[in-house]
Parts: C-alpha cells; structure tokens; sequence
C-alpha cells in the first residue's frame, strides 16, 4: 500500500506540469493588459510599458515561463500583481475558507443522500419512495446560482435568519461560522445531495437482493443491523466514488458560490484575478485546485481498501 500511495503522488508531477502549462499558455492569450489595469485608463503608453517591464510581461513566452517553473521548484508561486503580496501568502489566507465550506457541504450531502437513499430503497415503489426520488431529481436539476440567490431572498431577506452573505471564521465563532456559512454550503451541496440520494437508492436496492442479506435476515437479526452493519459497507462503495467527484465539484462550483455570497475563499479570490488578469493568482489558484483534485482521488482510491478488503494495490 505505501508503494502504492508513493507511486500515485509521483504520479501526480507531470499531471501538476501540464495543467501548469496550459494555464500558463492560456493566460498569455486572454485579452487584457495588468500593466493598463495597474497603470489605469489615462496612464500614457510609456508609463504602461514601464510597469510591463517591471513585472517583467514583456519578455519572451519561453523565459516568462522557464521562470514560472524555476519559482515552482522553490515552492514559490509568484508575488501577485494587484493584491502587493506573494500568492502563496493570498491562498493560504483563502484557503481555509473554501475547504471549510466543501467540507460543510460534503458532510450535508452525505448524511443527506445516504439516509433519503436508503429510506427510498426500504420503502420501495412506495410513496416515500416516489416523494424522495422526486425531490432528489429536482436537487439535481436546479442551477447552484439560482437556488442561492432564492435562499438569500427567502432565509435572509424575507425571514432574516441567516445573513445575506460574508464569512465569520469558524477560529472566531462557531455559530458565527455556523450561520454564514449555511446558505453558501446548501447552494453548493443540494445537487450533490441528489446525486448521492438516487445512487445510494439504486445501489441499495440491488444490495438488498443478494443471498448474504436473505441469510442475515434469516437468522434473525434486526433490520437496523442487516441495513447498517452488512448493505450499508457494501452501498458505500460507489457512494465514495461519487463523494470523490461530489468534492471536485464543490471545489469548481465555489467560484461562483463564493462570489454571490461574499465569501472571501479561493473561488472568489480566483474569479477577481481573472477579471484584474493577475496571472500569477490565476495561475497558483488552478494549481492548488489541481492538486486538491488529485490529492482527493487518492483518498478515495485508499477508501475502496479499506470499505473492501478485497480490493488491493499491487504497487
């Protein structure tokens, strides 16, 4: 198992190396100039060219990049062209916000798909059943930006329960924390929850079929223990896949949850270097979403052993 992780984490290299490239590459052709946005709209051309050579943006494609990966292999992500700081300084700071929210989301979308799945899936071709599968698909078809801007008008605007946007430090105050970062975490994890709800159903369903089931019941044990103790382990295989893909979706729907609820994570702080063209944010921001992305699937590649102890990795 440890080759194995030791393997995949080297693995990970030329992976982090390509999507470093293409960003790169990418940003050299989006239009706009962080030269003029930092000189501003009445700064003449000298002054514009002066700053470009500051940051050194009019040097060749191959030596801006050579310098980019020379940076990399100091652990250095650049210094940010708007914000006067490095931008391993900005994401640490960002960070922390946008993996307490996709953790919040996820534990929302777990407990919630797992248990409408399997009370859908116990209660089969029942009303229940038809309700829960019902509202599982409308989770998955409503828009993320849609469903928050009607929670911000409904909890926050029309109850006053929760606030209309911002971001409390859970460090500072939990229930602080708590109550902003609701409205932000269920935009983000409703369809999720419906994925997981009609996967945990179907899974379940088949599960329940199986002989070691019929024999389980057979013998007597109680129905909490036949679904809890031996459907459930075997439910949570696929569910861990599509928790997997759940977080990497979290992790790219934040740009746009984060902007319409405030939140200061690395959504928003990516989506506001685009807009200024602070390449170096742009570019470490993708680079830490890549490696949270792989990090990710590692561990859900490391769950599959451990919830089956059939599976195994060579390597």
């Amino acid at each position: 198992m440890t080759g194995y992780v030791i393997y995949r984490l080297l693995a990970m290299a030329p992976v982090l190396f390509i999507v470093t490239l293409i960003s790169f590459s990418i940003m050299q052709f989006v239009p706009g100039d962080p030269a003029l946005v930092i000189a501003g709209a009445e700064a003449t051309a000298e002054q514009v060219e002066r700053i470009r050579t500051q940051l050194g943006l009019n040097r060749p494609f191959h030596e801006q990049l050579l310098a980019w990966y020379g940076g990399l292999v100091r652990a250095d992500l650049g210094h940010s062209i708007l914000l006067g700081r490095t931008v391993t300084e900005a994401i640490a700071e960002r960070l922390p916000v946008t993996v307490s929210l996709a953790l919040y989301a996820i534990v929302l979308s777990l407990i919630v798909g797992l248990g409408t799945g399997v009370v859908a899936a116990l209660r089969h071709n029942s009303w229940v059943d038809q309700l829960c599968m019902t509202l599982s698909l409308i989770g998955v078809s409503l828009p993320n930006f849609w469903l928050a801007i009607m929670l911000i008008v409904l909890f926050a605007v029309q109850l006053g329960w929760l606030p209309t946007g911002g971001y409390v430090p859970i460090s500072q105050d939990f229930f602080g924390w708590l109550q902003s970062a609701t409205l932000p975490a269920v935009s983000l994890a409703l369809m999720q929850m419906g994925l997981i709800a009609r996967i945990t159903r179907s899974t379940m369903l088949e599960t329940l079929r199986q002989d070691y089931i019929r024999t389980a019941r057979a013998k007597g044990l109680p129905p909490h223990v036949v679904v809890g103790k031996h459907a459930l382990r075997n439910v949570m295989i696929p569910v861990v896949t599509v928790a997997g893909i759940t977080v990497s979706l979290l992790i790219s729907g934040a740009v746009v949850i984060e902007t319409v609820f405030s939140v200061p994570g690395i959504g928003r702080l990516v989506a506001s270097a685009i807009l200024r063209r602070d390449y170096p944010v742009i570019q470490g921001g993708l680079l830490v979403s890549a490696a949270i992305v792989m990090a990710i699937n590692l561990a859900v590649d490391l769950a599959y052993a451990w919830l089956d102890p059939r599976v195994r990795y060579g390597r």
